[in-house]
């Protein structure tokens, strides 16, 4: 059997081009016309799909070539399109651009030729004008398997620029047409911060600048011809039932409850993820370490990633609940966390201006937010002992992207205090007091670390992993959670 998706794939030049405004765009410009649209992200990233959640008012999907592989990929898809009347899958960096420089693993291609999808190539027009046809002609014939369809010019900078561009491509290829743009608009610019774009809550995106771009793409942009491109994608093989994580989803409901740690300092969750964890049996229960003061009545703990840096003060000021999350440690309470989770465990996050602020306690070091990246890029995880996801010998894929690092911990002020002039200067770098539980390899260069902080029911790492990889892993994390529900029990 197969299945007819109307479907397009928006993907870019090169990172920075406008990918996401595009998208964003073009999916509330849809919706307002009444139509049901499911949107997709390429890659690891978790900000680009806050955006389009908001555009929608719906949920949007990672689709990563290298940490899920063709057919979680394809079932992730055909289960989150199903029903909608187009499906956007924006891309990552460039088109061609992925885990590898000589292939197309990882990157916006493969997706796109594992769906049959038909591309929008977004470019950047600021400053071009017959150079278009060039560029686009480059990529249309880069790889002869994969379709580009139309051009979507951004930074357009009048009606008659956006002419010049469609005369320039015209004259070299009538059958792959730009087919509108974007105009300039650096009022309405998405706000950034170091991770990219910030993430799309109401103070950073409000609905009039959604709205406002939905408005420029109704104006600027041949819709229709974009619609008439998408429905034009051939049908898709059925997606194996098996494969897909919801369709296991309430065959063992109950069995335990994952507090799962969601406000404005942390929201990096793979949604792909927490349908795992609800298809192995759990039930999600979301709660804030900014400003709850109580833990709810949960059997394990989850803790993403996010900004805890930007919150610190906040998270330091609400003892109460990291009171709390000690004290279900202390209980043997399951706590898995990455990234922004693991730092919220440490002793202190030490920001850029030199101050400590206290966090729970849990990993015997500091997260020192640094002004250099300190890490980027896919990594393969092997477990090295046991742990809350399962035996030793575990193995599955992730990202790092980050920019702290962990010290050994200092007796710092408190953050009610003047911060010093300038940060201090990173100590001699003793060995941390911490058992390591992962054997980490990264995907470019192959270099193996040591990594994954393990103690007692306490499991963190600066690894954003996606489950499906390994779909043992969530399936261990929620038998950890059952057990001691168990425990508790008696």
């Amino acid at each position: 059997m197969s299945r007819a998706i109307p479907r397009l794939v928006v993907a870019g030049t090169a990172s920075g081009v406008g990918k996401t405004t595009a998208t964003v765009a073009i999916a509330r410009a849809l919706r307002t016309r009444g139509l049901k649209v499911a949107l997709f992200k390429c890659g690891p990233d978790y900000l680009d799909p806050t955006y389009h959640a908001r555009a929608v008012a719906g949920t949007s999907h990672n689709l990563d070539g290298w940490m899920m592989g063709r057919d979680a990929v394809l079932s992730t898809f055909a289960a989150e399109a199903a029903g909608a009347d187009v499906a956007l899958i924006e891309g990552v960096m460039g088109l061609f651009d992925g885990a590898s420089p000589t292939g197309e693993e990882g990157s916006t291609a493969e997706i796109a030729k594992w769906l049959e999808a038909p591309v929008a190539l977004v470019v950047d027009a600021s400053g071009m004008a017959r150079s278009v046809a060039a560029l686009v002609q480059g990529f249309a014939g880069f790889d002869p398997a994969l379709r580009v369809a139309a051009v979507v010019c951004n930074q357009v900078g009048s009606r008659g620029h956006l002419d010049i561009l469609r005369q320039a491509q015209a004259q070299v290829n009538r059958s792959l047409p730009v087919l509108g743009g974007l105009p300039r608009d650096e009022a309405q610019r998405f706000p950034e911060r170091h991770l990219g774009l910030r993430t799309a809550d109401e103070a950073a995106l409000p609905e009039e600048r959604l709205d406002h771009w939905g408005a420029q793409a109704e104006a600027w942009i041949g819709l229709d011809a974009l619609l008439e491109i998408a429905r034009g994608a051939p049908p898709l093989p059925a997606a194996d039932a098996a494969a897909t994580p919801s369709a296991a989803a309430g065959a063992q409901r109950g069995r335990a409850r994952i507090g799962v740690a969601f406000d404005e300092a942390f929201h990096f969750y793979y949604a792909d993820n927490l349908r795992r964890l609800e298809a192995a049996g759990a039930e999600l229960v979301r709660f804030s370490p900014i400003r709850d003061a109580r833990l709810p009545d949960v059997d394990a703990l989850y803790l993403g990633g996010g900004y805890p840096e930007v919150h610190a003060e906040r998270l330091a000021a609400n003892a109460a609940l990291r009171d709390e999350i000690r004290a279900f440690a202390a209980r043997g309470g399951p706590i898995y966390a990455e990234c922004g989770g693991l730092m919220y465990l440490t002793e202190a996050i030490r920001t850029l201006d030199g101050r400590a602020h206290p966090m729970v306690g849990l990993v015997p070091a500091e997260a020192v937010m640094c002004e250099k990246l300190q890490a980027l890029g896919y990594v393969e995880v092997e477990t090295q002992a046991r742990t809350i996801l399962g035996g030793a010998g575990l193995r599955f894929r992730g990202h790092q992207f980050r920019y702290s690092e962990l010290r050994p911990s200092q007796r710092a002020a408190p953050p009610t205090e003047p911060p010093p002039a300038q940060a201090p200067s990173p100590p001699e770098q003793a060995p941390l007091p911490i058992e390591h539980a992962y054997s980490v390899r990264r995907r470019r260069g192959g270099q193996v670390s040591r990594e994954g902080y393990r103690a007692g029911s306490v499991l963190a790492s600066y690894v954003h992993a996606h489950w499906a990889s390994n779909p043992l892993v969530p399936e261990g994390l929620v038998a950890s959670a059952a057990a001691h529900r168990q425990e508790r029990a008696r």
